[in-house]
């Protein structure tokens, strides 16, 4: 059966053949998936608050994280894209950036460069931007900024108390947010995270 995605705005379309490595072959519509992806990403909530997981500023939280996200679902979970998307760095660079962009939280936490909030809201912005992964960059940039916000002893964002996923007035919020972010302003995505 092939997939049949309906992708909402702001969402990664994936290629064909990220497309068919899709695990359940019972799967055929976006709800499905979305369903599916959602229960998969529950079972991985329980090792974010192992204390046998790694600190969360690492490239080996970011990957296992994202593969227990989503490895009932796709055979690339966990692995970092190979192609060039609608958003985020050339494929090429995605190791350094999220290197980089790791480095720089640790430096921010450690010089109080900026409050928590900031740092965790500016982290997740950036992690969203090199799009690491061939999907599901959102939903692992909104949990690991949620393990990171945790393990500074900060709670974790409520991210609009809304599905992300569904159109409507918190993901256009959300996304507004992100856009503004991208020239710098960060006020938008400050408010949108704590409401």
């Amino acid at each position: 059966m092939a997939l049949n995605m309906v992708y909402t705005p702001g969402q990664t379309p994936l290629d064909t053949d990220e497309a068919a490595q899709l695990i359940p072959k019972h799967i055929t519509t976006q709800g499905d998936l979305n369903e599916w992806e959602q229960a998969n990403i529950l079972r991985a909530l329980p090792w974010t608050r192992s204390p046998k997981s790694p600190p969360v500023l690492t490239e080996e939280f970011a990957r296992e994280l994202h593969r227990r996200m989503f490895d009932k679902t796709w055979r690339w979970a966990g692995k970092f894209r190979q192609s060039d998307k609608n958003i985020g760095c050339d494929w090429r660079q995605v190791p350094m950036r999220l290197n980089q962009l790791l480095g720089n939280m640790q430096y921010w936490l450690d010089e109080d460069v900026y409050p928590v909030d900031e740092a965790a809201a500016r982290f997740h912005h950036a992690l969203v931007l090199i799009h690491a992964f061939p999907n599901g960059n959102g939903r692992h940039a909104r949990l690991m900024t949620d393990c990171l916000l945790k393990q500074s002893g900060a709670e974790p964002f409520t991210w609009g108390h809304a599905n992300l996923l569904a159109c409507g007035e918190a993901r256009n919020r959300y996304l507004a947010g992100l856009h503004a972010a991208d020239a710098g302003d960060f006020a938008g995505l400050m408010q949108f995270v704590r409401s």
